[in-house]
């Protein structure tokens, strides 16, 4: 029959349908009459091409929920901390720039050295960013502590706090950096190599699974732990002026995620970057994300992996 064909007979159907119900009482059973006559005497079949647009998407969904969750990230990690089990693995043995989760890194030499953290740090010239040119609203001749530095260094990736807890390290800069690689070669981050403290070198590269051994041996640190899920911090710079600061992560500004430790990283060569070591879903894991393309997906990614982790429990 042709389309044409069919909806005259539809048409017909109806109309004589309605005129069969103006010529009965009205109650309020009559009301599906003409709904139930049409499916009774005219069902209609599904779209061949919807059922298997329907039946694709089942089947994607299905392969999602054992593959794993979908994520926008080029790399990326999830392993269960109690049992060190991988739970979800996307190029994690992929060398890529880290940015500022070198962070990271920096803020366990500098603990590691045992300096005193009440030490008043000047901010001097060498702080400012020469290389990619980023500004700080840490002014030049703000004399800061050494424990707010490290703080600011790692809830609000203040480069210019890092590169201070450097400069000043016993031995300088030099003696800093080589105290990151020889930590990283003592967690046996055999793919893991640090040209500068802060992240903003490109040449600062690592893998998802590395980054997992540097996030287990960063939350030994109370005070990593502490200051990199901190949400609020304020000092006061050399012309006075109280500079406030907030967390550069977005799950822990939002305050919904349980999350022991985490730190975030951009350069353009990196894209956005995230490692997370939290309770989700019951399971203490650690979460690592590398090149994201921006700020939300990155956040997206992780609510992905919360979702996915969901669907596992109830699987």
């Amino acid at each position: 029959m042709s389309m044409t064909k069919f909806y005259k007979k539809i048409s017909a159907a109806c109309l004589g349908a309605a005129l069969a119900m103006a010529a009965m009482p009205v109650a309020a059973d009559d009301m599906d009459v003409l709904g139930q006559f049409l499916e009774q005497n005219y069902p209609t079949q599904q779209d061949p091409l919807e059922a298997l647009a329907i039946s694709k998407a089942q089947q994607v969904e299905a392969q999602a929920a054992i593959a794993g969750p979908l994520l926008s990230s080029q790399s990326a990690l999830i392993m269960n901390n109690k049992t060190g089990e991988v739970l979800y693995q996307k190029n994690a043995n992929r060398v890529m720039p880290i940015a500022s989760i070198s962070k990271l890194m920096s803020a366990m030499v500098t603990l590691d050295a045992k300096l005193n953290m009440n030490e008043m740090i000047t901010i001097t010239p060498d702080e400012i960013d020469r290389l990619k040119g980023t500004g700080s609203r840490l002014s030049v001749g703000s004399s800061i502590s050494r424990r707010e530095l490290l703080h600011l260094s790692l809830m609000s990736s203040e480069n210019r706090a890092t590169h201070a807890l450097a400069r000043t390290y016993p031995g300088g800069m030099g003696a800093f950096v080589a105290a990151m690689n020889a930590k990283a070669r003592s967690l046996g981050m055999n793919n893991s190599r640090f040209y500068e403290p802060t992240g903003l070198d490109s040449r600062n590269v690592s893998t998802a699974h590395d980054l997992s051994r540097m996030v287990a041996a960063a939350s030994k640190y109370p005070q990593i732990r502490q200051n990199s899920t901190s949400n609020y911090g304020s000092v006061y710079t050399a012309s006075g002026r109280r500079q406030s600061y907030k967390n550069s992560n977005a799950l822990v500004r939002e305050g919904g995620w349980n999350i022991e430790l985490q730190k975030t990283g951009y350069i353009r060569e990196a894209g956005r970057s995230m490692v997370v070591k939290a309770n989700v879903q019951n399971q203490p894991i650690t979460i690592v994300l590398l090149n994201s393309p921006s700020s939300t997906t990155r956040v997206n990614d992780a609510r992905r992996i919360e979702s996915w982790m969901s669907q596992q429990r109830r699987s």
